[in-house]
């Protein structure tokens, strides 16, 4: 990292050898200004650095400030990816051809995000390919945390010239097994501050007519509901607190918005706009697109206010999640998307979080 960069971070504070690999802390930057910081560590986004409507940068993204941090977070997935499997599994298991399947259980009854030591929690293999560009591989071996085969992943970062971080990911097994992929960064468009504010006065739309309902313990009921009528609908822009303490049995199970839906598609797998979010102080805004069926909508509402970067604090509902992936315990409701890959398949996806600003 030079001493121009925008990210106040110190490289050497992500640098060490964990199970014999090395991490470190790799900057993309695009000619606009723009700069994203990741470790090769659970590919976690550290950093975001844009611009707001009168050209100030901020950092948008909530992270830590060292790996030491990341390995002791009482928020395992602050701007990770995630794998094998993004999101829930009802009591940790699944069959597949016959075959019964035993996951960790490390979210209430369920499986999430893989489990203990999900992709979030490995270093991936890194090479910074140019300016822009930051290819990680990793390869998730038969059995680990349960899951079948050897499962080869690469992900690439690209930060391209219209400030749009493009995700993209592919991976190949050797033996039938399930995938769903995701990257968990936590998005404050007001930008760093000392207590962080919370995300409620954020405008959302989300491309949308349904959604996964979920029971008390946050597993999809199998039911694809209608959002028309309830506060779950972002089809036109509402501001994110002006519901979120309804008493609506959904809100009331996730604490506020936990929840995945189910988006809009002329056809599946198309590249299409899924969620935009504007902060109205600042002016900043982001636009996700997708090739995934669905976007988990999470705003922040178990952060607990622990210490993050910058010695900035993250009190609940400080932060909006937009997860891009496949639904939750797919792999026990056969009429959702299939998440299953064979050894003769690709699997691949493609997400894009594009910043800009409103004036």
């Amino acid at each position: 990292m030079t001493h121009k960069s925008r990210i106040a971070l110190k490289r050497e504070n992500f640098q060490m050898t964990l199970n014999g690999k090395d991490t470190d802390l790799f900057v993309l930057k695009n000619r606009n200004g723009v700069e994203i910081a990741v470790t090769n560590y659970g590919g976690f986004v550290v950093a975001i650095m844009v611009p707001d409507k009168n050209g100030e940068y901020a950092d948008v993204v909530l992270g830590h400030s060292s790996l030491h941090d990341y390995l002791h977070t009482p928020e395992p997935y602050l701007g990770s990816l995630v794998g094998r499997y993004g999101n829930r599994i009802a009591g940790g298991k699944f069959i597949l051809e016959g075959q019964e399947y035993t996951l960790a259980i490390n979210n209430g009854p369920n499986s999430l995000h893989g489990g203990l030591t999900g992709f979030n929690a490995v270093v991936w293999d890194a090479e910074q390919l140019n300016a822009q560009t930051l290819k990680l591989n990793y390869l998730s071996v038969d059995g680990e945390e349960g899951f079948p085969g050897n499962l080869s992943v690469e992900v690439v970062y690209h930060l391209n010239h219209e400030n749009g971080l493009e995700i993209s990911y592919r991976a190949v097994t050797d033996k039938t097994t399930i995938v769903n992929l995701t990257q968990h960064s936590f998005f404050n468009l007001a930008g760093a501050a000392k207590v962080m504010p919370t995300v409620c006065n954020n405008l959302l739309m989300i491309n949308a007519d349904y959604y996964t309902p979920v029971d008390a313990v946050s597993i999809p009921t199998g039911e694809i509901a209608p959002v028309a009528g309830t506060p779950m609908d972002f089809r036109k822009p509402y501001v994110v607190g002006e519901r979120i303490n309804d008493s609506f049995e959904q809100l009331v199970f996730g604490k506020g918005y936990d929840h995945c839906y189910v988006l809009n598609k002329k056809e599946a797998r198309e590249l299409s706009f899924a969620a935009k979010v504007v902060e109205p102080e600042s002016g900043r805004t982001l636009e996700v697109y997708t090739t995934e069926p669905g976007v988990q909508l999470y705003t922040g509402n178990w952060l607990g206010g622990f210490e993050g970067k910058y010695g900035n604090v993250y009190p609940e509902r400080s932060a909006i999640c937009l997860e891009t992936q496949h639904f939750p315990d797919s792999p026990n409701k056969p009429h959702f998307p299939t998440v299953v890959l064979h050894p003769d398949e690709i699997y691949t996806q493609k997400c894009i979080y594009k910043f800009g600003v409103e004036k």
